[in-house]
């Protein structure tokens, strides 16, 4: 297991037992979306300065771990 991982934590108290990093009521999936979305490491440090670098990747690392459990529909592209 990921040491990375350990930031991370799932408390049904706490924002309703969705992942966040450990300590704070920031979603894992937040992190995640915002670096899909384009956002740097060092944006989201800027705007979430309780944050280290080692705790948006433990998101990513929180992320990776997930897909190897479960798979998401996306839909084959259409070949013209």
């Amino acid at each position: 297991m990921n040491p990375l991982l350990q930031r991370i934590s799932v408390d049904p108290n706490v924002c309703f037992g969705k992942p966040c990093i450990r300590g704070t009521r920031i979603w894992v999936s937040l992190i995640l979306d915002f670096l899909a979305n384009g956002m740097s490491i060092q944006e989201i440090l800027a705007e979430y300065p309780q944050l280290t670098e080692n705790d948006i990747r433990a998101a990513i690392a929180y992320g990776a771990e997930m897909s190897r459990e479960r798979y998401v529909e996306i839909p084959a592209e259409a070949t013209g």
